[in-house]
């Protein structure tokens, strides 16, 4: 299944809400300032609502950097624009965006390039049929995949080892279960798989001959290559059971005869 990427590049990707790939309604977004009787957006305590302003900061490099930072145009800081349309005084909202969902009608907020809303990993959806407790090591490292190409490699890695386990190995060392899969009829293009997650996510624990930290296409290669050996090891074989168990009975029985079984 072909996967697209959420970016305010594209006006069609796999919905954050609904996962569907489908078309996306870009809206441009405008601010109305809040009159003095209701002058915050929610009740906040005696303190009142703070603006944070970079003149609060104290390290007066950072305070400098931020502040050339927010005044470079279009660099991912939102910020008020009057414009004046007849008698009306309205502001744009620039750097801030909405898409809206075609399949879901959910609606997903963005600020410049980067999406804010809802929270979701970097990488594509898992596999349906990965089993649980690899799911979460899988959605753990789609999140941190911005922060740490390395520790979502690990992760992925980790979830390789739970998988051979789930596959009926004793999980203890991934480069034994991986052989033993191996004797027992795996195929080879799913080994090779295996072990490129196993080396690629080691390394990412104990640096060796590939560091990630600037290959992030190599950590994300790892997401698909997880969701393959999941589709070929688990959803496959079910699938097929299940096409099979659908055969009349006599059909099944005349093949069992045929098989000796």
């Amino acid at each position: 299944m072909k996967y697209v990427s959420p970016s305010v590049k594209e006006t069609a990707f796999n919905c954050p809400h609904c996962g569907a790939l489908a078309k996306q309604f870009w809206y441009s977004v405008y601010a109305d300032q809040k009159d003095d009787k209701n002058p915050l957006p929610i009740v906040v305590g005696e303190g009142g609502a703070k603006e944070f302003k970079f003149d609060d900061i104290e390290d007066a490099d950072i305070r400098q950097e931020l502040t050339d930072w927010a005044n470079k145009m279009g660099t991912g800081l939102p910020f008020l624009e009057g414009k004046k349309k007849g008698e009306y005084v309205y502001n744009d909202l620039n750097n801030v965006s909405v898409s809206r969902c075609y399949n879901c009608k959910d609606v997903s907020i963005w600020i410049y390039d980067r999406l804010l809303y809802p929270q979701r990993g970097e990488a594509p959806p898992a596999n349906p049929d990965m089993p649980d407790d690899i799911r979460r090591d899988y959605d753990e490292a789609s999140t941190i995949l911005d922060l740490s190409t390395r520790g979502a490699a690990a992760l992925i890695r980790l979830g390789i080892q739970k998988l051979c386990k789930h596959l009926g190995q004793p999980g203890k060392n991934i480069n034994d279960d991986i052989k033993a899969l191996v004797a027992g009829g795996l195929d080879l293009r799913i080994q090779k798989a295996l072990d490129v997650v196993r080396v690629v996510g080691n390394n990412a624990v104990h640096p060796g001959q590939i560091d990630l930290k600037d290959d992030r296409a190599t950590a994300e290669s790892l997401f698909r290559l997880l969701n393959l050996i999941v589709e070929k090891m688990i959803s496959e074989p079910k699938h097929i059971d299940e096409v099979y168990a659908a055969l009349p009975e006599e059909a099944r029985k005349a093949i069992e005869k045929r098989d000796g079984k």
